[in-house]
């Protein structure tokens, strides 16, 4: 991961200037250029002011060109689908369906 790279690649791509960069983070654009070119740190500080005026989350500068999809909060009322599949002798078939089902396997499987 490069994350100056991906702010010079999200920057060029969206016709940004190092001007407003330099401008919003209030240095010489010489500054944003030597970042840009390694020969200056970029302060962690300055990440959310660049992603602000890149228009981009400050995630997106990390992990570009792919985008990271923060999941919601799990919701307890709505239902997961899992799918197990197990491959069993045919004399552990009936064991196993008990211990995952209990004694009713047989009408849970028919539903």
């Amino acid at each position: 991961m490069n994350i100056v790279k991906n702010i010079t690649d999200i920057r060029k791509e969206k016709g940004i200037s190092q001007e407003l960069i330099a401008n919003a983070l209030d240095v010489d654009t010489a500054v944003i250029s030597n970042i840009e070119k390694g020969k200056r740190e970029l302060k962690v500080s300055e990440l959310e002011i660049i992603a602000n005026v890149l228009e981009v989350d400050v995630l997106y500068l990390l992990t570009y060109p792919h985008v990271y999809v923060r999941k919601e909060s799990k919701d307890s009322s709505v239902p997961v689908e899992a799918i197990l599949q197990i491959k069993l002798q045919a004399d552990k078939k009936e064991q196993v369906l008990k211990l995952v089902f209990g004694e009713n396997n047989l009408e849970i499987l028919n539903r």
